[in-house]
């Protein structure tokens, strides 16, 4: 345990000191992989997306002042437990906005240019099979964006870039009307490639499911790197196999890890291990508005963006991530 009378921040997850201790500076202890001890006096916690932040956590850091977690998701945070001691959440949105959007993309064009079965065939020597799996196009297709925020917007540029005509729902965010839709079952009907970036409530849960699958283009396909119960895979699984769904691309599940689902084995799929915020660049920039937020925080500067429900300073980015 530390005796010193600098401020105490420890890193749950764990968030490497290299990283954050040249931004938290001299007037702060940074501790890597604490102990039980360093929580008892830590003032200060950076935390992972995967740490669960709860009542017992709490109680073993009866001097937290603040939580800065790396990115902005918080289902893990118990946010009433917060609000109850007055201990802020900062959170980092943005940190991550254009490595998820780039992991969308590359989903896209694996999936399209059925690269999966493709790699496959070369390597078992069926050359003469290589028109079996037609490769699709993203120019002059429609991307149907569910969410139109940070990372939804992000999409939308990078997308630009293919020719692909944008179509976004969001009963929130501004949507320009060149690009809007009246609706989530519109949207479905009328695009090539879907994308979610919509946060994780009781209304969204289960969001695309059996109705919603059969109301989409034939030969759609829907990428989710937003959380993993926005879709029933019994129903993609189904959509599948009846051809109506044309690929599915996962980085989140439900629960994380998952256990092993059918839907896995199917050659029009491709899994990620909720990785594509988690870019070199993303994970630096996450770490570094973490130890900012909490520097601020112990140093009566305002935070950015804080989540709880007392001190939230921040409408959360639709994303999610």
């Amino acid at each position: 345990m530390s005796t010193t009378s600098k401020p105490i921040i420890v890193g749950l997850g764990p968030i490497s000191s290299e990283i954050v201790a040249p931004v938290l500076g001299s007037g702060f202890t940074y501790i890597e992989n604490p102990t039980p001890q360093d929580l008892a006096v830590a003032h200060g916690a950076l935390v992972r997306a995967a740490f669960e932040f709860n009542k017992s956590v709490f109680e073993a850091m009866p001097n937290l002042k603040v939580i800065a977690r790396t990115g902005v998701g918080t289902e893990l945070v118990d946010l009433e437990e917060a609000d109850a001691r007055n201990i802020p959440v900062v959170v980092t949105p943005g940190s991550n906005t254009v490595a998820v959007a780039e992991g969308v993309i590359a989903q896209i064009l694996h999936l399209s240019k059925r690269l999966g079965p493709l790699t496959k065939l070369v390597a078992t020597g069926k050359w003469d099979q290589r028109t079996k799996y037609p490769v699709g196009d993203l120019a002059n297709q429609t991307l149907g964006i569910i969410g139109y925020g940070r990372i939804g917007k992000k999409v939308a540029d990078i997308a630009s870039a293919f020719d692909l005509k944008i179509l976004a729902f969001d009963p929130v965010a501004d949507v320009p009307i060149s690009n809007k839709s009246n609706s989530i079952k519109e949207l479905l009907a009328t695009s090539d490639f879907i994308t979610l970036h919509i946060p994780l409530t009781p209304e969204t849960n289960g969001l695309i499911g059996k109705s919603e699958f059969e109301a989409m283009k034939s030969g759609a396909i829907l990428i989710n790197c937003s959380r993993g119960a926005l879709v029933d895979l019994d129903s993609a699984l189904e959509s599948l196999k009846n051809g109506k769904l044309g690929g599915l691309g996962l980085d989140v599940f439900d629960p994380e890890p998952p256990q092993h689902h059918p839907i896995f084995d199917h050659e029009n799929v491709v899994l990620t291990p909720h990785v594509m915020g988690l870019s070199n660049q993303a994970t630096i920039a996450t770490y570094v508005m973490a130890a900012e937020g909490a520097r601020d925080v112990l140093t009566g500067v305002k935070p950015k963006a804080t989540a709880n429900l007392k001190n939230n300073q921040h409408k959360q980015d639709r994303s999610t991530k």
